[in-house]
């Protein structure tokens, strides 16, 4: 029997939200011991300004990657909105391996789509733009070229500014655009697509094509656990109590 394959998203760690921490690092040296694989599709931190980031509270999520990856279980990382400045070096510390912005797997004998999921908000223009800009690689040099005093205060300043623009959208901009669900299945050529982002967890049947799809949506963890756990039964969604 194949063992169970996991998948989690925005977790939004936080050295001022430690409860948090603790069900994760409770996750890594419990459940995810068992797993063939993890794969965490962004938003694994609040924020992160580089792999020199020092914040107290987050070097022991570091070294619970490090012995989950030790432990012999392949660890899959993918950038989010809020840590796509990880880079090689936090892949080398933990023994994460680093996905692109799209990945394709094979998952219970069919083709999968990973994704983060904030590409598929597109009606949220202010956000695209934004986006557009932070991973730009000249932005990002220069960013990190700042000093860590200098990189925290902006990521606090740019976080306080998210906060505030995403309780005056509309809930539906927010979401994924329908079209752009439709499309991403298109251009993959997939029957099943898992992402994060949005914080609506969730299973969605769908027809593109004439074809049938699969949209699974990972759950965040600021009140409790969301895992989407693969096995020879399927997939199921599951909650972790903090």
């Amino acid at each position: 029997m194949a063992r169970e394959q996991l998948f989690i998203s925005d977790l939004h760690l936080d050295p001022e939200r430690p409860e948090v921490i603790a069900l994760f690092l409770a996750f890594l040296q419990d459940r995810a011991t068992e797993a063939g694989a993890l794969y965490i599709l962004g938003d694994l931190f609040e924020y992160w300004i580089g792999d020199d980031d020092d914040r107290p509270g987050l070097a022991p999520v570091l070294d619970g990657l490090r012995a989950l990856s030790a432990h012999g279980v392949p660890v899959h990382f993918m950038a989010g909105n809020r840590d796509f400045l990880v880079g090689e070096r936090f892949a080398q510390s933990t023994g994460c391996t680093l996905l692109g912005d799209a990945h394709r797997i094979e998952l219970l004998g069919q083709p999968a789509l990973l994704l983060h999921g904030d590409t598929l908000c597109t009606d949220d223009l202010a956000y695209q733009q934004l986006r557009g800009m932070l991973r730009h690689p000249d932005w990002q040099h220069q960013f990190l070229s700042l000093p860590i005093a200098e990189r925290r205060r902006q990521a606090e300043s740019l976080r306080a500014e998210s906060q505030s623009a995403t309780r005056e959208k509309a809930e539906a901009i927010m979401d994924v655009n329908a079209e752009a669900v439709a499309g991403c299945f298109r251009e993959h050529d997939v029957p099943l697509l898992i992402h994060g982002h949005t914080h609506r967890p969730g299973r969605h049947e769908l027809q593109v094509d004439g074809h049938a799809r699969t949209r699974w949506v990972l759950g965040d963890w600021y009140h409790q656990g969301s895992v989407l756990r693969a096995d020879d039964k399927g997939l199921t969604l599951e909650t972790l109590a903090p």
